[in-house]
């Protein structure tokens, strides 16, 4: 169904010290990076497609959060929910709920959710038991 989700960032350093540790421990490969652009992506291994790209907006001016986006990226095991909210909190992001079961949205639904230092609202879910 998707192509790419493209995050506006405005500073490359900061949100590729960011992304790279919940990138692998979501086991997701890098595609490229190119520092000089800026803008990196990755995706899931043997897969072309979709890509997650983080980089500087095309029209050059300042990257802003949208209100009411969020990514939601899926992870095999809550283990690796847990793992990756504590990376984003260790690497400048920002709690917007931690994790835990959501049986609102289903009764396996465990989730986390956080802000990169942008201010871009994720989300890292699995939806397997325990």
């Amino acid at each position: 169904m998707l192509s790419h989700v493209f995050i506006g960032i405005t500073d490359f350093d900061r949100a590729l010290a960011f992304y790279q540790p919940i990138m692998d421990a979501l086991q997701l490969q890098m595609k490229f990076c190119d520092p000089g652009k800026p803008w990196a992506a990755w995706m899931s291994k043997g897969a072309p497609r979709p890509l997650f790209v983080i980089g500087t907006a095309f029209d050059e001016q300042p990257a802003k959060p949208g209100n009411g986006q969020m990514i939601a990226l899926l992870a095999p095991s809550r283990e690796i929910v847990n793992r990756c909210h504590a990376l984003a909190m260790v690497h400048g992001g920002s709690c917007e709920g931690p994790p835990g079961l959501r049986p609102h949205y289903h009764p396996d639904y465990f989730g986390a959710y956080m802000r990169d230092p942008d201010g871009n609202k994720l989300c890292v879910c699995c939806h397997e038991p325990d």
